[in-house]
């Protein structure tokens, strides 16, 4: 290892969206930056995103609520960066590199063709700033002399006076994910949030589950919930069984706001009553009622749900309205408890991390200075949708800014 340290104005760890967008936009202001990542490839969870299409931002997006989107400690953290660099100014940068994008629903907006798109614009905008790009190359030590930080790193010895921590969460260790942002936060004293899986599906065991185990890959539309009152969260999204429990986009999403011991509510057909359908149905029909609740949930669901009921093997017009009520009531409320989630294995982000409080909102640095933490290594989760990919690209913004602006 070379005696003579390599100098730069900024060392930025983590070459992600955060990194990578964080690294350009320095670059671009004039800085000498040294982008590098452990990891053999660059920006994977990029690549991954949105079925290999990246949901890059979401435009419905309210900055002056962050709370409607995000959740930590304090979702407000957020609110100073993303309204000063908004999914807007994201778009622009797109369309600028002439990449074709649609948006799906609420909001969220998917590029036409393949997320290398969005990972071939991030490293021309940090070509564009001059970046220096090792990888992979990973970082041994990290020592602080009161000016400016040194790290020893496999491709030699790095000096400079500030650091910027994008290194992500402990969500899908397969391609790379390690909890190195963390251990430095701890290693300068910062105080961290506890960390776990959050936009991951929930699992379910033992005999509880048997029945609908055998209806993995079916999905629906639902309206999913759990918590109480302020504690309370609910979304409208599709549901998909697996072998193992549930998944989908509802599931992901009610993930971030499950607590373990406490269930979670689903109803199966929101904005029908049910009750009313299958007392029409008693009526003027004959046909069982499995078949009856099939005309409205898919065949696979309704037979499962009447299994092992001998009040319900029967003609609807036979049944008794108690039966029927029952039925009703349990499709519209669902109340099952998770026993777990798939882990950080199969979990798009990790919830937690370095606490706000020691963080300025306004730049990104820590307590610590000249050291910054952007995207997902903060306390910041956002919803599926695009929200924390806009979190990567406004706290690396905020801190490219903060970085160019230091004296």
């Amino acid at each position: 290892m070379s005696a003579s340290p390599q100098e730069f104005d900024a060392v930025v760890v983590g070459a992600g969206a955060a990194g990578l967008f964080c690294a350009g936009v320095a670059g671009q202001l004039g800085l000498r930056v040294l982008l590098l990542d452990h990891a053999p490839k660059v920006a994977e969870k990029v690549r991954i995103s949105g079925g290999g299409r990246c949901n890059f931002t979401n435009r419905d997006l309210d900055p002056r609520a962050p709370h409607k989107h995000f959740v930590g400690a304090n979702p407000n953290f957020c609110r100073s960066a993303l309204s000063r660099y908004t999914a807007g100014d994201f778009i622009a940068l797109v369309q600028r590199h002439g990449i074709p994008f649609h948006e799906k629903h609420k909001g969220q907006l998917f590029g036409d063709r393949s997320s290398d798109d969005f990972i071939q614009m991030l490293l021309a905008e940090c070509g564009a700033g001059g970046v220096t790009h090792w990888q992979p190359c990973g970082v041994q030590a990290v020592r602080w002399d009161g000016r400016a930080y040194e790290l020893d790193t496999a491709r030699g010895l790095v000096r400079a006076p500030r650091l910027v921590v994008a290194t992500g969460g402990l969500s899908i260790p397969q391609i790379g994910a390690s909890d190195f942002g963390y251990r430095l936060a701890q290693q300068f004293g910062l105080q961290l949030a506890p960390t776990r899986p959050a936009l991951v599906p929930l699992t379910f065991e033992g005999e509880a589950w048997a029945p609908y185990a055998q209806l993995a890959g079916l999905a629906l539309p639902v309206r999913i919930a759990t918590g109480e009152k302020k504690a309370a969260a609910a979304f409208d999204e599709d549901l998909l069984f697996t072998h193992r429990g549930l998944s989908g986009p509802a599931v992901l999403q009610i993930s971030s706001y499950w607590q373990p011991g406490t269930p979670i509510r689903v109803d199966l057909l929101p904005g029908t009553d049910v009750g009313q359908v299958l007392a029409q149905a008693k009526l003027r029909s004959r046909r069982l009622v499995a078949n009856e609740l099939a005309a409205l949930l898919p065949e696979r669901l309704a037979d499962a749900w009447v299994q092992g009921q001998p009040a319900l093997q029967r003609p609807v017009n036979e049944a008794s309205d108690k039966a029927l009520a029952a039925l009703a009531q349990s499709v519209a409320r669902w109340e099952l408890l998770p026993t777990g989630t798939e882990g950080y294995r199969k979990a798009e982000v990790t919830a937690g991390g370095v606490d706000t409080r020691e963080l300025s909102s306004q730049t990104m640095e820590s307590r610590q200075p000249g050291l910054y933490f952007i995207g997902e290594v903060v306390d910041v989760t956002g919803w599926l949708g695009g929200y924390n990919f806009q979190w990567a690209w406004a706290s690396g913004w905020a801190c490219a800014q903060a970085m160019a602006a230091a004296p």
